[in-house]
Protein backbone atom coordinates (compact mmCIF):
# COMPACT_ATOMS: atom_id res chain seq x y z
CA UNK A 1 0.00 0.00 0.00
CA UNK A 2 1.21 3.51 -0.56
CA UNK A 3 -0.20 6.97 -0.38
CA UNK A 4 0.22 9.14 -3.44
CA UNK A 5 0.65 12.76 -2.42
CA UNK A 6 0.12 15.09 -5.34
CA UNK A 7 1.78 18.47 -5.34
CA UNK A 8 -0.79 20.89 -6.74
CA UNK A 9 0.73 24.27 -5.97
CA UNK A 10 0.67 25.24 -9.64
CA UNK A 11 -3.05 24.48 -9.74
CA UNK A 12 -3.80 26.39 -6.54
CA UNK A 13 -1.75 29.32 -7.79
CA UNK A 14 -3.59 29.47 -11.11
CA UNK A 15 -5.78 32.53 -11.53
CA UNK A 16 -9.41 32.54 -12.54
CA UNK A 17 -8.68 32.79 -16.23
CA UNK A 18 -9.84 29.78 -18.19
CA UNK A 19 -6.49 29.32 -19.93
CA UNK A 20 -4.55 29.09 -16.66
CA UNK A 21 -7.19 26.80 -15.20
CA UNK A 22 -7.05 24.49 -18.21
CA UNK A 23 -3.26 24.37 -18.05
CA UNK A 24 -3.45 23.48 -14.36
CA UNK A 25 -5.98 20.72 -15.04
CA UNK A 26 -3.85 19.26 -17.81
CA UNK A 27 -0.84 19.24 -15.51
CA UNK A 28 -2.77 17.41 -12.78
CA UNK A 29 -3.93 14.76 -15.25
CA UNK A 30 -0.40 14.31 -16.60
CA UNK A 31 1.09 13.95 -13.11
CA UNK A 32 -1.52 11.44 -11.96
CA UNK A 33 -1.23 9.33 -15.13
CA UNK A 34 2.53 9.27 -14.80
CA UNK A 35 2.42 8.36 -11.12
CA UNK A 36 -0.05 5.55 -11.71
CA UNK A 37 1.86 4.16 -14.69
CA UNK A 38 5.18 4.22 -12.81
CA UNK A 39 3.64 2.29 -9.95
CA UNK A 40 1.96 -0.63 -11.66
CA UNK A 41 4.37 -2.94 -9.80
CA UNK A 42 2.59 -1.98 -6.57
CA UNK A 43 -0.54 -3.85 -5.53
CA UNK A 44 -2.52 -0.75 -4.62
CA UNK A 45 -2.26 2.88 -3.73
CA UNK A 46 -4.15 5.50 -1.81
CA UNK A 47 -4.38 9.23 -2.23
CA UNK A 48 -5.47 12.05 0.02
CA UNK A 49 -8.78 13.63 -0.89
CA UNK A 50 -8.77 16.71 1.32
CA UNK A 51 -5.26 17.38 2.51
CA UNK A 52 -3.34 16.54 -0.65
CA UNK A 53 -0.05 17.95 0.59
CA UNK A 54 0.97 18.19 4.26
CA UNK A 55 1.71 21.70 5.48
CA UNK A 56 5.39 20.81 5.78
CA UNK A 57 5.87 18.32 2.98
CA UNK A 58 9.59 17.36 2.83
CA UNK A 59 10.03 16.98 -0.92
CA UNK A 60 13.20 15.14 -1.82
CA UNK A 61 13.35 13.44 1.58
CA UNK A 62 11.56 10.41 3.01
CA UNK A 63 8.84 9.49 3.43
CA UNK A 64 7.34 9.77 -0.05
CA UNK A 65 5.20 6.76 0.79
CA UNK A 66 2.92 6.70 3.83
CA UNK A 67 0.13 4.51 5.08
CA UNK A 68 -3.33 6.15 5.01
CA UNK A 69 -4.52 7.14 8.47
CA UNK A 70 -8.27 7.44 7.76
CA UNK A 71 -9.06 5.38 4.65
CA UNK A 72 -12.52 6.01 3.29
CA UNK A 73 -12.75 9.36 5.09
CA UNK A 74 -9.62 11.29 4.17
CA UNK A 75 -7.87 8.79 1.90
CA UNK A 76 -9.06 6.19 -0.53
CA UNK A 77 -7.41 2.93 -1.59
CA UNK A 78 -6.91 2.31 -5.29
CA UNK A 79 -6.24 -1.25 -6.35
CA UNK A 80 -3.87 -1.25 -9.33
CA UNK A 81 -3.39 -5.01 -9.22
CA UNK A 82 -6.65 -5.41 -11.13
CA UNK A 83 -4.78 -4.30 -14.26
CA UNK A 84 -2.39 -7.27 -14.20
CA UNK A 85 -3.05 -10.35 -16.29
CA UNK A 86 -2.13 -12.64 -13.39
CA UNK A 87 -2.75 -15.83 -15.36
CA UNK A 88 -0.44 -14.64 -18.13
CA UNK A 89 2.28 -13.74 -15.65
CA UNK A 90 2.37 -17.08 -13.83
CA UNK A 91 4.58 -18.87 -16.41
CA UNK A 92 7.10 -16.00 -16.02
CA UNK A 93 7.32 -16.27 -12.24
CA UNK A 94 10.85 -17.70 -12.16
CA UNK A 95 12.19 -15.05 -14.59
CA UNK A 96 10.44 -12.23 -12.70
CA UNK A 97 11.83 -13.35 -9.34
CA UNK A 98 15.33 -13.64 -10.81
CA UNK A 99 15.24 -10.18 -12.43
CA UNK A 100 13.87 -8.65 -9.22
CA UNK A 101 16.61 -10.21 -7.10
CA UNK A 102 19.24 -9.09 -9.61
CA UNK A 103 18.33 -5.41 -9.69
CA UNK A 104 17.83 -5.29 -5.92
CA UNK A 105 21.29 -6.81 -5.48
CA UNK A 106 22.80 -4.12 -7.70
CA UNK A 107 21.10 -1.42 -5.64
CA UNK A 108 22.58 -2.79 -2.42
CA UNK A 109 26.03 -2.39 -3.92
CA UNK A 110 25.18 1.11 -5.17
CA UNK A 111 24.04 2.19 -1.71
CA UNK A 112 27.24 0.89 -0.16
CA UNK A 113 29.48 2.65 -2.69
CA UNK A 114 27.64 5.97 -2.56
CA UNK A 115 27.39 5.80 1.22
CA UNK A 116 31.14 5.26 1.51
CA UNK A 117 31.83 8.07 -0.97
CA UNK A 118 29.60 10.37 1.06
CA UNK A 119 31.44 9.54 4.28
CA UNK A 120 34.80 10.28 2.65
CA UNK A 121 33.47 13.61 1.38
CA UNK A 122 32.25 14.44 4.87
CA UNK A 123 35.70 13.54 6.20
CA UNK A 124 37.33 15.94 3.72
CA UNK A 125 34.90 18.68 4.71
CA UNK A 126 35.67 18.23 8.42
CA UNK A 127 39.41 18.55 7.77
CA UNK A 128 38.98 21.87 5.93
CA UNK A 129 35.88 23.35 7.54
CA UNK A 130 37.47 25.08 10.53
CA UNK A 131 35.98 27.91 12.61
CA UNK A 132 38.07 30.63 10.87
CA UNK A 133 36.88 29.32 7.49
CA UNK A 134 33.27 29.51 8.61
CA UNK A 135 33.80 33.10 9.74
CA UNK A 136 35.30 34.05 6.37
CA UNK A 137 32.42 32.44 4.52
CA UNK A 138 29.89 34.14 6.81
CA UNK A 139 31.53 37.51 6.18
CA UNK A 140 31.37 36.98 2.41
CA UNK A 141 27.72 35.92 2.74
CA UNK A 142 26.96 39.10 4.72
CA UNK A 143 28.35 41.20 1.88
CA UNK A 144 26.18 39.40 -0.65
CA UNK A 145 23.11 39.83 1.56
CA UNK A 146 23.64 43.58 1.87
CA UNK A 147 24.14 43.89 -1.87
CA UNK A 148 21.46 41.55 -3.20
CA UNK A 149 18.72 41.64 -0.55
CA UNK A 150 18.13 45.35 -0.11
CA UNK A 151 14.86 46.91 0.96
CA UNK A 152 12.47 46.44 3.89
CA UNK A 153 10.95 43.07 4.71
CA UNK A 154 7.77 42.22 2.81
CA UNK A 155 6.53 39.54 5.17
CA UNK A 156 8.00 36.09 5.61
CA UNK A 157 9.17 34.22 2.52
CA UNK A 158 8.47 30.60 1.71
CA UNK A 159 10.93 27.77 0.98
CA UNK A 160 10.46 24.89 -1.41
CA UNK A 161 12.90 22.02 -1.19
CA UNK A 162 13.94 20.37 -4.44
CA UNK A 163 16.83 18.20 -5.56
CA UNK A 164 18.54 19.94 -8.47
CA UNK A 165 21.35 17.36 -8.63
CA UNK A 166 21.37 13.58 -8.55
CA UNK A 167 23.65 10.60 -9.02
CA UNK A 168 22.20 8.67 -11.96
CA UNK A 169 23.15 5.83 -14.29
CA UNK A 170 24.58 8.60 -16.51
CA UNK A 171 26.76 9.97 -13.75
CA UNK A 172 26.35 13.07 -11.60
CA UNK A 173 23.62 15.12 -13.21
CA UNK A 174 22.42 18.65 -12.43
CA UNK A 175 19.50 20.42 -14.08
CA UNK A 176 21.48 23.54 -14.89
CA UNK A 177 18.83 24.68 -17.40
CA UNK A 178 16.38 24.97 -14.50
CA UNK A 179 18.70 27.53 -12.94
CA UNK A 180 19.16 29.45 -16.19
CA UNK A 181 15.40 29.58 -16.75
CA UNK A 182 14.79 31.22 -13.35
CA UNK A 183 17.86 33.39 -12.77
CA UNK A 184 19.77 35.89 -14.88
CA UNK A 185 22.36 36.43 -12.14
CA UNK A 186 24.11 33.26 -11.00
CA UNK A 187 26.79 33.14 -8.33
CA UNK A 188 29.09 30.18 -8.97
CA UNK A 189 30.44 28.77 -5.71
CA UNK A 190 33.39 26.73 -6.96
CA UNK A 191 34.86 24.11 -4.66
CA UNK A 192 35.13 20.41 -3.92
CA UNK A 193 35.07 20.37 -0.12
CA UNK A 194 31.44 21.18 0.65
CA UNK A 195 32.01 24.69 1.97
CA UNK A 196 29.11 26.29 0.09
CA UNK A 197 26.64 25.28 2.81
CA UNK A 198 28.05 27.90 5.20
CA UNK A 199 27.42 30.66 2.65
CA UNK A 200 24.03 29.46 1.50
CA UNK A 201 22.49 29.04 4.95
CA UNK A 202 22.72 32.71 6.08
CA UNK A 203 21.70 33.90 2.61
CA UNK A 204 18.60 31.72 2.74
CA UNK A 205 17.74 32.89 6.26
CA UNK A 206 18.11 36.57 5.31
CA UNK A 207 16.12 36.16 2.10
CA UNK A 208 13.19 34.50 3.87
CA UNK A 209 13.21 37.21 6.55
CA UNK A 210 13.02 39.80 3.77
CA UNK A 211 9.98 38.08 2.26
CA UNK A 212 11.62 36.40 -0.73
CA UNK A 213 10.55 32.91 -1.80
CA UNK A 214 13.36 30.42 -2.30
CA UNK A 215 14.03 27.04 -3.83
CA UNK A 216 16.52 25.26 -1.56
CA UNK A 217 18.39 22.38 -3.18
CA UNK A 218 20.19 19.88 -0.92
CA UNK A 219 23.36 18.04 -1.82
CA UNK A 220 22.28 14.55 -2.97
CA UNK A 221 25.36 13.04 -1.31
CA UNK A 222 24.69 14.92 1.95
CA UNK A 223 20.98 15.87 2.08
CA UNK A 224 21.43 17.76 5.37
CA UNK A 225 23.59 20.34 3.54
CA UNK A 226 22.59 22.94 0.96
CA UNK A 227 24.17 22.83 -2.50
CA UNK A 228 22.14 25.39 -4.47
CA UNK A 229 19.68 28.23 -3.92
CA UNK A 230 17.31 29.80 -6.43
CA UNK A 231 15.30 33.00 -5.88
CA UNK A 232 13.00 33.20 -8.92
CA UNK A 233 11.45 36.50 -7.79
CA UNK A 234 14.90 38.12 -7.72
CA UNK A 235 16.19 36.32 -10.84
CA UNK A 236 19.08 35.27 -8.62
CA UNK A 237 20.73 31.92 -7.93
CA UNK A 238 23.70 30.44 -6.08
CA UNK A 239 25.09 27.14 -7.38
CA UNK A 240 27.80 24.81 -6.15
CA UNK A 241 30.23 24.04 -8.96
CA UNK A 242 32.66 21.11 -8.67
CA UNK A 243 35.26 19.51 -10.91
CA UNK A 244 32.96 16.57 -11.62
CA UNK A 245 29.89 18.75 -12.24
CA UNK A 246 30.88 22.35 -13.12
CA UNK A 247 28.52 25.24 -13.85
CA UNK A 248 28.52 25.25 -17.69
CA UNK A 249 27.86 28.97 -18.31
CA UNK A 250 29.51 32.28 -17.58
CA UNK A 251 28.69 33.22 -14.00
CA UNK A 252 27.59 36.63 -12.75
CA UNK A 253 30.12 36.17 -9.95
CA UNK A 254 32.52 33.29 -9.37
CA UNK A 255 33.78 32.61 -5.85
CA UNK A 256 36.59 30.10 -5.28
CA UNK A 257 35.54 28.68 -1.93
CA UNK A 258 38.45 26.26 -1.63
CA UNK A 259 40.78 29.29 -1.65
CA UNK A 260 39.12 30.39 1.61
CA UNK A 261 40.14 27.15 3.33
CA UNK A 262 42.64 27.23 6.16
CA UNK A 263 46.00 27.05 4.39
CA UNK A 264 47.76 25.46 7.36
CA UNK A 265 45.05 22.80 7.78
CA UNK A 266 45.19 22.11 4.06
CA UNK A 267 48.98 21.65 4.02
CA UNK A 268 48.89 19.43 7.10
CA UNK A 269 46.19 17.19 5.64
CA UNK A 270 47.11 17.31 1.95
CA UNK A 271 48.01 13.59 1.59
CA UNK A 272 44.83 12.54 3.39
CA UNK A 273 42.69 14.91 1.33
CA UNK A 274 44.17 13.67 -1.94
CA UNK A 275 43.63 10.06 -0.93
CA UNK A 276 40.04 10.66 0.21
CA UNK A 277 39.21 12.61 -2.94
CA UNK A 278 40.64 9.91 -5.20
CA UNK A 279 38.88 7.05 -3.40
CA UNK A 280 35.57 8.94 -3.16
CA UNK A 281 35.69 9.56 -6.91
CA UNK A 282 36.37 5.86 -7.57
CA UNK A 283 33.50 4.84 -5.29
CA UNK A 284 31.19 7.27 -7.07
CA UNK A 285 32.17 5.77 -10.43
CA UNK A 286 31.51 2.30 -9.05
CA UNK A 287 28.12 3.41 -7.79
CA UNK A 288 27.24 4.80 -11.22
CA UNK A 289 28.32 1.51 -12.82
CA UNK A 290 26.03 -0.29 -10.39
CA UNK A 291 23.14 1.97 -11.36
CA UNK A 292 23.73 1.08 -15.01
CA UNK A 293 23.49 -2.62 -14.17
CA UNK A 294 20.45 -2.07 -11.96
CA UNK A 295 18.68 -0.20 -14.76
CA UNK A 296 19.43 -2.97 -17.24
CA UNK A 297 17.99 -5.58 -14.87
CA UNK A 298 14.94 -3.42 -14.15
CA UNK A 299 14.38 -2.85 -17.88
CA UNK A 300 14.31 -6.61 -18.34
CA UNK A 301 11.78 -6.86 -15.53
CA UNK A 302 9.55 -4.26 -17.18
CA UNK A 303 9.72 -6.11 -20.49
CA UNK A 304 8.45 -9.19 -18.72
CA UNK A 305 5.57 -7.32 -17.12
CA UNK A 306 4.53 -4.87 -19.83
CA UNK A 307 2.62 -7.28 -22.14
CA UNK A 308 0.52 -8.34 -19.16
CA UNK A 309 -0.46 -4.90 -17.85
CA UNK A 310 -3.60 -3.08 -19.01
CA UNK A 311 -2.14 0.41 -19.29
CA UNK A 312 -5.35 1.68 -20.84
CA UNK A 313 -7.18 0.72 -17.67
CA UNK A 314 -4.51 2.40 -15.55
CA UNK A 315 -4.91 5.60 -17.60
CA UNK A 316 -8.70 5.52 -17.23
CA UNK A 317 -8.39 5.10 -13.47
CA UNK A 318 -5.90 7.98 -13.36
CA UNK A 319 -8.35 10.21 -15.26
CA UNK A 320 -11.11 9.34 -12.81
CA UNK A 321 -8.91 10.29 -9.87
CA UNK A 322 -7.90 13.52 -11.64
CA UNK A 323 -11.57 14.44 -12.14
CA UNK A 324 -12.26 13.90 -8.43
CA UNK A 325 -9.25 15.97 -7.35
CA UNK A 326 -10.05 18.79 -9.76
CA UNK A 327 -13.62 18.83 -8.47
CA UNK A 328 -12.22 19.45 -4.97
CA UNK A 329 -10.33 22.47 -6.28
CA UNK A 330 -13.58 24.02 -7.48
CA UNK A 331 -15.43 23.51 -4.17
Amino acid sequence: MFCLLLYLESVNAADSKSTAKAQGSAQVRHVIRRQFTCRFFMSSCAYHFKQLVPQKCPFGTPPHIVEPQCPGVVERYIDLSQYYDCAGLQPLKRDILAATAEYQGHYKRVYRCLGAAGELRRDMNELIDTRPVQKRLGKRAAGIISRELKGPAQGEGRTEQRFLSAVTHKGVFTLWDTVSAQADRVYELAGDYGLAHHMLTPILTAALAAGHNAVACPDPMAPDRLAHLIFPGLSLAFVTSTQEDPWPHRAYRRLRLDAMADAEAYRANRPRLRFAKRVASALLDEGVAGLVQAKEAHDRLEKLYNPYVDFGGVARMADQVADQILALRDE
